[in-house]
């Protein structure tokens, strides 16, 4: 099931989104928002997987929140201006609706975040093999066996990755963690997540990766060595 929310600061826009929604049974509308900063708190304490999102907005455009989202999270962008559907298709959106639109044309959007939903999902039965990142206008197919280490970076966070540059993306560490698999990723530090199979060794507390050392951090150290080797 897609967890989605939806911004209008058209009461109206937003009862039509409502009701589109409850005609779709792979789609959980949980909150609809007319005020954008609510919105944003709201998506810091609940992440959700699509955002349907109204880009001409008084206070704050639907461009302006979407790059202000630190989770990784698909969009709809609606509105009833036609000359913005460049821009929003240049940060990856899902689909583009044009106001007034129809449920037949709705439906057509979400069957597009459908598809892309399932494909970042894991076979229930298997471990997912790669981790899906938006970063830079693009989204990043990374294979979880070629991540070295994530290291957080106030509201960023770097992806180290093997023989390439690392990609930095706009996202939390509680964020990541829930899209890595628990049973090979591991939180160390404030600062750093590591996969235990890149880790060489460990002395006085310092994880060594490569020619990186990685502190363990206090209140990590008794979980890290319960479980480390198993």
């Amino acid at each position: 099931m897609i967890k989605a929310i939806a911004i209008d600061d058209e009461l109206l826009a937003l009862k039509v989104i409502e009701s589109f929604c409850a005609k779709v049974d792979f789609i959980n509308l949980e909150k609809t928002f007319h005020k954008p900063k609510e919105a944003l708190r709201y998506l810091e304490e609940y992440p959700v997987d699509l955002l349907f999102l109204d880009i001409n907005m008084p206070s704050m455009t639907g461009i302006e929140l979407f790059r202000s989202v630190t989770q990784s999270t698909m969009v709809i962008f609606t509105t009833a201006y036609s000359e913005y559907a460049v821009e929003g298709f240049n940060l990856n959106a899902i689909d583009y609706l044009l106001k007034p639109f129809t449920f037949e044309r709705f439906l057509q959007g979400a069957n597009k975040a459908h598809e892309h939903f399932k494909i970042q999902q894991p076979n229930d039965a298997e471990t997912p093999s790669y981790l899906y990142i938006r970063a830079d206008y693009r989204l990043h197919k990374i294979p979880l066996t070629d991540i070295l280490f994530i290291e957080g970076l106030d509201d960023y966070l770097k992806i180290h990755i093997v023989g390439t540059k690392p990609i930095v993306a706009r996202m939390t560490m509680k964020n990541m963690l829930e899209k890595l698999p628990a049973k090979d990723f591991m939180r160390v530090h404030r600062s750093f997540i590591v996969p235990f199979s890149r880790i060489e060794n460990v002395r006085n507390k310092i994880i060594t990766i490569g020619e990186e050392e990685i502190p363990i951090g206090v209140s990590y150290e008794k979980t890290f060595f319960e479980n480390f080797g198993k």
